[in-house]
């Protein structure tokens, strides 16, 4: 079956730097789009950011200019690299495997979750 495992989540000071890992098994990972969406405490999960399988990205307003999602397709894992973090980017942050070749914003767009890594941003 399918499998996303996230990884490289912790605790960061303010304007700090941290990079998210999400590896995939069980499909051909170069034929899908990948998102990263995140849920703080008390919020409902949002969106942050997508690559399509031609790698082409899209971004929550939140956080564009300080967050990068790239994919290595050798390695079957897409990257979230967080910079210039702000305290209000504190959340659970899950990757997804969408069902197609492009996806946006709608969790719809995405048929598979891993289980989500905790990132927390200091003040």
């Amino acid at each position: 079956q399918v499998q996303l495992v996230e990884s490289g989540g912790g605790l960061v000071q303010a304007g700090g730097s941290l990079r998210l890992s999400c590896a995939t098994s069980g499909r051909t990972f170069s034929n899908y789009a990948m998102g990263w969406f995140r849920q703080a405490p008390g919020k409902e999960r949002e969106f942050v950011a997508a690559v399509s399988w031609a790698s082409s990205t899209y971004y929550a307003e939140s956080v564009k200019g300080r967050f990068t999602i790239s994919r290595d397709n050798a390695k079957n894992t897409v990257y979230l690299q967080m910079n210039s973090m702000k305290p209000e980017d504190t959340a659970v942050y899950y990757c997804a495997g969408a069902g197609g070749y492009y996806s946006g914003s709608s969790e719809d767009d995405y048929a598979y979750w891993g289980q989500g890594t905790q990132v927390t941003v200091s003040s």
